[in-house]
């Protein structure tokens, strides 16, 4: 099989390739220049698609005997991710940029393009298990619960899956990087990257700011009483507890946290933890892993965040929307966010979030 493999320049990607190497295929490297200034998205273990990750990439590459090439997507991710990101915000919702990139880049352009290429299907070093019924592909949650990334892949579709590979599904973190070392790869002890790529310093705040100016707006309770004022509601989320300095106490003496957002008139309104508490969520433009739409009434799980805890429910689906119903109430909800639905470790689709109750 032809396969190209998406190489970040990490310890992940690398094994994943070295793998398939291994078991015979015909591999190709290529690692995706994502940003238009690559010196400045690396500072240690945050962000990714450096100068440096490239080298790295292309070390791996001549140690494994592999082609390797370097891509630039760097106006599509910049006008499918970070514009994303920045009008997402904007609208008071908070969107994850990494389910973005897969969905717009790396299992749409790289496939689009490997296809076109000749290739049979794209590899990344995504935790997560793949299994085939025939022609149809199955995504499951990984064997390493820690560094499951099934949640992130919720978005892909049967005809991407189709041609996806996940050669690191069965493995804990430590042996890969055990891999790595006994390969010779130099990257074996490389630190991971985190939190949002294209934000180096990890102050999303700033990059907001910078992005969209600062917008001098009120914090109010939930009666519409000021309590204080904000530089603008883009750099707040729901659930947010930190940055809200407010001058005025709770009466109760507890810890304030924000539960709404309005981009219309640039006000955060906050209050007690309780107030978060979500029994019901709404979704929009649903997209289905699985070969058919689960559609209708069902029960399985959703998961809002990346490691979030997978959450019992009810779900009624149709073409337009999903309605979750919580067995227990939930908190911090913010729309915006990704609900990927599972039957058990089946990854069955995902939704966007557009209400909370």
């Amino acid at each position: 099989m032809r396969v190209l493999v998406a190489m970040s320049g990490g310890v992940d990607s690398s094994v994943a390739a070295a793998r398939l190497v291994a078991e015979g295929h015909e591999v190709t490297g290529v690692h995706l220049a994502l940003n238009r200034n690559p010196e400045l998205y690396r500072s240690g273990s945050r962000g990714c698609c450096s100068l440096e990750d490239s080298n790295d990439a292309r070390r791996v590459a001549d140690t494994l005997g592999i082609p390797f090439y370097v891509w630039d997507f760097s106006d599509r991710f910049h006008a499918d991710v970070v514009e994303d990101f920045v009008a997402e915000y904007a609208a008071g919702r908070t969107p994850n940029p990494c389910l973005r990139c897969n969905e717009k880049i790396k299992f749409a352009a790289v496939l689009e393009r490997g296809v076109a290429l000749g290739f049979d299907a794209v590899a990344t070093g995504h935790y997560a298990r793949l299994e085939f019924a025939g022609e149809d592909a199955e995504l499951y949650r990984a064997a390493d619960a820690a560094k499951d990334q099934s949640y992130v892949l919720g978005v892909l579709t049967q005809a991407q899956l189709r041609r996806s590979l996940f050669p690191l599904y069965g493995t804990v973190k430590a042996d890969v990087r055990a891999e790595a070392e006994a390969l010779g790869l130099r990257v074996a002890s490389k630190p991971d990257s985190h939190d949002i790529c294209f934000i180096a310093d990890g102050d999303t705040a700033g990059f907001l700011d910078r992005a969209l100016g600062e917008r001098p707006g009120e914090v109010v309770d939930a009666a519409g009483a000021v309590l204080g004022t904000h530089g603008g509601h883009h750099r707040f989320t729901v659930g947010q507890r930190k940055g809200l300095r407010l001058g005025v106490p709770a009466a109760d003496g507890q810890p304030r946290y924000v539960l709404a957002i309005s981009p219309v008139d640039n006000t955060v309104t906050v209050g007690p933890h309780e107030a978060l508490a979500v029994s019901e969520i709404t979704g929009i433009r649903p997209t289905w892993a699985v070969a058919e739409p689960r559609l209708g009434s069902w029960r399985g799980l959703v998961q809002v965040r990346a490691h979030g805890t997978p959450l019992p429910c009810g779900i009624e689906a149709d073409a337009e929307g999903v309605r979750i119903a919580l067995d227990e109430p939930a908190f911090g909800i913010a729309p915006g966010q990704a609900a990927v639905l599972y039957d058990g470790d089946l990854v069955v689709g995902a939704a966007t979030i557009a209400g909370a109750r």
